[in-house]
């Protein structure tokens, strides 16, 4: 919609005796040609129809312009290429590349675009309180969305794995209104959301919206069994190791992981005692970076249990540590033996790994808007952390699929969007044919090309 503030023509500084204009005037331009990337990789992995197939739509079918999987391709794909909120579709329903994700680009109503705007995609977040609610007549099935995750990460193996690390970790979410499920978390020292996130490796497990009035570890245990659940069904003799800091190192989820067979690392809270049981090693590690000034450190096993919280003793690794800030002991509980894992490495090489999930977060918050809960409803904020997390998982598949062993194999989702997604191009509709003519000068066109003809190579 053209304001005030955009007039016909923009005139700029004059360069080499000639006049500098620019107007919105170019027609059939699309500034996210790359999206036939993203295109591709839901063709390859049928993420879209998944999702519209979680969704009961009740509207009338005789009145509906837009149906479920172009809302929520819309969605999605919009998310992937940076527009995190549903006002920018009342201009991006007229996108002519963002328009191949909808159902047709001739709609049932004459004058009508190919996508929706934002009052229509509203409806499809806004899911209603009440079966009988007049207005909202789209809903979903949460434990359907939730399978989805599980369901694209095990699709993803082409034969079931010996071993995989699921990795759990809780994270802020800030809220700056009136939200529901909004409380102040003093950690964070903050208004805010604690979602709940797992991973592996590169692959999404789940998302899920809490309160901040909880322990981290709260409700961990039963989405785990759920996870590991739905995961055995396919792989019944894959193993399972949990990996968490120490928010989630608590005696339910571990005697749980104990009973079904799961292995787990979890960080653990330094207390007195914990420091007691370390003090000759912080004490040579002190020693040793005086002498040499280098960091010094070294690792001590042994068993361990609190005094009331836990039903039994359990292994711990500390690490005895010393920098030139100083002293840096940290410690890990686990179920892994002593004779098929020594402490450095399970320290070293296990635990420590997991600072990979942390940057995946930040991802999925910085670059795919997954902290846009700006909503009053929990239900709706839930739902917009699911499109975002499903664009993640659809940029992944991208990476995973045309990219692997390219430049961009470790790029971040805002590097890939930039450099893949973020081409400009003229859209030409004839009667055979839609012809994209992207920008002759993309730097990153070999690239493209090779995504392309990985995604469009039949199944191996």
């Amino acid at each position: 919609m053209q304001t005030q503030c955009i007039s016909d023509q923009l005139e700029f500084e004059a360069f080499a005796g000639r006049r500098v204009v620019a107007a919105f005037d170019g027609g059939a331009i699309t500034s996210d040609a790359g999206a036939l990337l993203l295109r591709e990789a839901d063709r390859a992995i049928g993420l879209i129809n998944r999702v519209a197939a979680c969704f009961k739509d009740g509207r009338r079918p005789d009145a509906v312009v837009h149906g479920l999987r172009t809302l929520i391709g819309q969605r999605i794909v919009g998310i992937a290429c940076g527009y995190e909120d549903v006002n920018d579709h009342d201009q991006l329903r007229f996108d002519p590349v963002l328009s191949l994700f909808s159902d047709g680009l001739d709609t049932r109503r004459k004058g009508c675009a190919a996508l929706a705007g934002k009052s229509t995609l509203n409806r499809l977040e806004h899911a209603p309180g009440r079966d009988d609610d007049r207005y909202h007549k789209i809903r979903h099935d949460t434990e359907a969305l939730e399978n989805v995750f599980v369901d694209m990460f095990l699709e993803a193996h082409a034969k079931a794995p010996k071993e995989i690390v699921l990795d759990l970790d809780a994270t802020d979410d800030p809220l700056h209104g009136h939200q529901e499920g909004r409380f102040f978390h003093g950690y964070y020292n903050c208004y805010c959301y604690l979602p709940l996130y797992v991973f592996c490796g590169s692959h999404l497990l789940a998302a899920k919206l809490r309160r901040a009035n909880i322990d981290a570890a709260a409700g961990a245990t039963e989405d785990v069994a759920r996870l590991v659940g739905r995961i055995r069904t396919r792989w019944p003799r894959v193993r399972i190791v949990l990996r968490a800091d120490s928010g989630f190192a608590r005696d339910e989820l571990m005697a749980w992981c104990e009973r079904n067979r799961i292995d787990y690392v979890l960080g653990l809270a330094r207390n007195s005692r914990l420091l007691d049981a370390l003090a000759i090693d912080l004490a040579w590690a002190e020693e040793e970076h005086q002498r040499t000034g280098k960091p010094a450190r070294r690792f001590k096993d042994f068993r361990y249990r609190t005094r009331n919280s836990w039903s039994r003793r359990r292994r711990v690794v500390g690490k005895a540590e010393h920098l030139a800030k100083g002293a840096n002991p940290r410690f890990v509980v686990t179920s892994l033996k002593r004779k098929d894992i020594d402490a450095r490495t399970l320290y070293e090489r296990v635990y420590c790994a997991r600072g990979e999930m942390e940057n995946r977060i930040k991802e999925c918050q910085l670059d795919l808007f997954a902290d846009r809960t700006s909503t009053a409803a929990m239900k709706a904020n839930q739902l917009r952390l699911w499109f975002s997390s499903f664009a993640y998982v659809l940029i992944e598949a991208l990476q995973r699929i045309g990219l692997a062993h390219t430049e961009l194999a470790n790029a971040t989702c805002g590097t890939i969007r930039l450099k893949l997604l973020k081409i400009g191009a003229r859209v030409t509709v004839s009667v055979r044919r839609i012809k994209i003519a992207m920008a002759s000068a993309c730097p990153f066109q070999g690239e493209f090309a090779l995504a392309h003809a990985r995604m469009r190579a039949p199944p191996a």
